[in-house]
């Protein structure tokens, strides 16, 4: 089955297409709602006025498939946008974007980029809250579903037979609580500190998603950020022990992302155990991503996948004075030859075969 089909069930089996990414009925999930970051934010942060202009509302974001920019950190679509064109449902609309006579039965986008899992309280204590591009946390955008939910249902009943068949995506998230860290000077050994409190703020909106009624979740992992051009310029060494063969990342910054990941992993597994009726899915991003850092010539990434393809040069194009859309930067002419959109961020083409990972169950436990 292609990724963008609409599932296709036979009546003599309730076994559905998709693997673990659905419902237990019959039908596909009739709507999705998302959580999240700059990895899945379709338009809010846009919408918020967190700057003034911000450079995502403009060329060459989203030139590769809308031929315009839509809010999105990418040349395109993203991880949602295939998930949700996966289960024949619209585009999610971003929340920020809703209007009193907007359908919304099939979802909404709740993802702000620059979000943390963590409330912006905890940075402005530490002393780094100003480099925060938005304080809308996770917990702000839970408020938003809430406040939202009154018109998606009115009685228990109601909401149990909606929710049913919806899909709830709880990140990524967490990946900008360690980058603000790690951009004003954190080492890997302090941050490793604040994972347990990221974690808890993912799994506390999941707990917090099922008492509202949700009974499909879905709760991603950070993504490889050791091959980030990004990391990759601001924290570059001559010491090539630091670099692993295989791909060029920094291996203690994937090593880092693995911990998290591991530490998620094990706190979904405790909520499994207290919700048992619920279904809380892992979606392993870093899991998804690797196979083609590895081997990128063989997924299409003709031009690699450290390089950003919009950036203002370096050795891996990015340059925090000349970044994509800014004064000085310049776009590839192909970005499905690259992994690294603009050195934080990935290409639609990445996203696809991340989406495709998850979608065909090979990338999301438990089974």
């Amino acid at each position: 089955m292609k990724l963008i089909n609409i599932l296709v069930v036979s009546s003599a089996c309730l076994t559905l297409c998709l693997s673990t990414l659905v419902s237990s009925s019959l039908q596909p999930y009739q709507a999705i709602f998302n959580f999240g970051d700059s990895l899945s934010d379709t338009g809010n942060f846009l919408l918020s006025g967190a700057l003034a202009f911000p450079v995502i509302g403009k060329p060459p974001y989203g030139e590769t498939f809308f031929q315009h920019a839509t809010g999105r950190c990418s040349d395109g679509r993203l991880v949602v946008d295939f998930i949700v064109e996966a289960f024949g449902l619209p585009l999610l609309p971003p929340y920020l974007a809703l209007n009193k006579t907007q359908d919304i039965q099939h979802g909404v986008n709740f993802a702000v980029a620059g979000a943390t899992a963590l409330d912006p309280e905890f940075f402005y204590q530490r002393k780094i809250g100003l480099v925060m591009w938005t304080n809308d946390s996770l917990s702000t955008q839970l408020g938003w579903f809430k406040k939202l939910k009154p018109s998606l249902c009115s009685t228990k009943q109601e909401c149990d037979n909606y929710f049913k068949r919806t899909l709830f995506l709880v990140g990524e998230i967490g990946g900008n609580d360690y980058n603000y860290a790690f951009f004003v000077g954190g080492n890997i050994k302090q941050l490793k500190a604040s994972v347990p409190y990221v974690v808890g703020a993912i799994t506390n909106a999941t707990s917090a998603l099922i008492e509202e009624g949700a009974v499909e979740l879905l709760v991603p992992g950070n993504l490889p950020i050791g091959c980030s051009a990004v990391y990759l310029t601001l924290f570059q060494t001559p010491n090539r022990s630091y670099y692993d063969k295989r791909n060029g990342c920094l291996k203690a910054f994937n090593t880092f992302s693995k911990y998290h990941n591991s530490e998620l992993k094990r706190a979904l597994a405790t909520l499994r155990q207290k919700y048992p009726h619920v279904n809380i899915i892992y979606a392993d991003y870093y899991g998804a991503a690797m196979p083609f850092f590895h081997a990128p010539q063989h997924y299409g990434f003709k031009s690699g996948t450290l390089r950003a393809c919009c950036g203002g040069g370096g050795p891996y194009n990015f340059n925090n004075s000349a970044r994509c859309g800014h004064i000085g930067s310049t776009a590839c002419k192909d970005p499905s030859s690259y992994v690294n959109w603009d050195g934080m961020h990935l290409t639609e083409a990445a996203y696809r075969y991340i989406a495709k990972g998850l979608i065909h169950g090979q990338f999301t436990t438990p089974i």
